[in-house]
């Protein structure tokens, strides 16, 4: 593999990532498919052990201006470390066209929440006490089974969530969001290394780029705007999304490269 072109991918997967508050994982799962060749569920492990380091580097990052809420979290990760695992068992049982179409279908939702970010309300008056610890419960829950089966971290249906029904903060919801993947991810991502589905060769490059590409992206966050950014990655990913969703059903589970 090329370690330039590793790193390259990367970099854009950090920088996206920490642009918006997510790990990424929409952009390097196509990426390593489309570029590296690599097969669909080895490119979801693989994605998901880079995703620890993305999210490591973008909640410190966030921290570092203030924008993490700690406790919330703590309460995401604590289901999502159980569901992670089933995520990712559930993926290698699925065969290679039915994770494509399940892929493309994933990132037109990812679509529909970026375009959908600039209106999300905070509402007037949070949830609180042990509502509010059950919503960041089951969100977690949630996010960690799409984050296994996926590659990818969850901040897009976490922030959402934490914004939406929480009342924290965007920015706060966003910098929570990547710290509650380190283990949530750490754990599907060591299932997938368990299941054979990790590419180890290219994290050299990979990793690299991704804390790199994440630091800046996080920390133009705070003073960057980011709604032509929104758009252009949001055109991306439906043109990816409607081109997984067109594999054929025929398709022959493919040799994890």
């Amino acid at each position: 593999m090329n370690w330039g072109m590793n790193f390259l991918i990367g970099l854009a997967t950090g920088l996206f990532g920490g642009l918006v508050g997510i790990g990424g994982g929409v952009i390097m799962v196509p990426l390593m498919v489309g570029v590296l060749k690599m097969g669909q569920l080895k490119a979801h492990g693989t994605s998901l052990v880079a995703l620890v380091f993305t999210g490591i580097a973008g909640a410190v990052t966030y921290a570092l201006e203030g924008s993490v809420d700690i406790m919330a979290s703590v309460l995401l990760a604590s289901t999502a470390i159980f569901t992670a695992r089933a995520g990712a068992r559930y993926a290698d049982a699925l065969p290679e066209w039915k994770l494509k179409k399940s892929f493309g279908l994933f990132l037109l939702l990812i679509t529909l929440l970026l375009l959908l970010k600039p209106y999300i309300p905070h509402i007037a008056e949070p949830a609180t006490g042990w509502f509010k610890i059950i919503i960041l419960l089951l969100t977690g829950a949630f996010t960690g089974f799409l984050s296994g089966m996926m590659g990818v971290g969850g901040g897009t249906i976490m922030v959402p969530a934490m914004v939406l029904l929480a009342g924290l903060p965007q920015y706060t919801a966003q910098g929570s969001s990547l710290l509650a993947m380190v283990p949530a991810g750490g754990v599907g991502a060591f299932t997938h290394w368990r299941l054979g589905n990790v590419n180890t060769s290219i994290l050299a490059g990979l990793v690299p780029g991704i804390i790199i590409g994440t630091f800046f992206g996080s920390s133009f966050a705070h003073n960057l705007s980011e709604g032509v950014l929104r758009i252009i990655f949001a055109a991306v990913l439906t043109w990816s999304g409607i081109k997984y969703l067109r594999t054929p059903v025929t398709e022959t589970v493919e040799e994890n490269q």
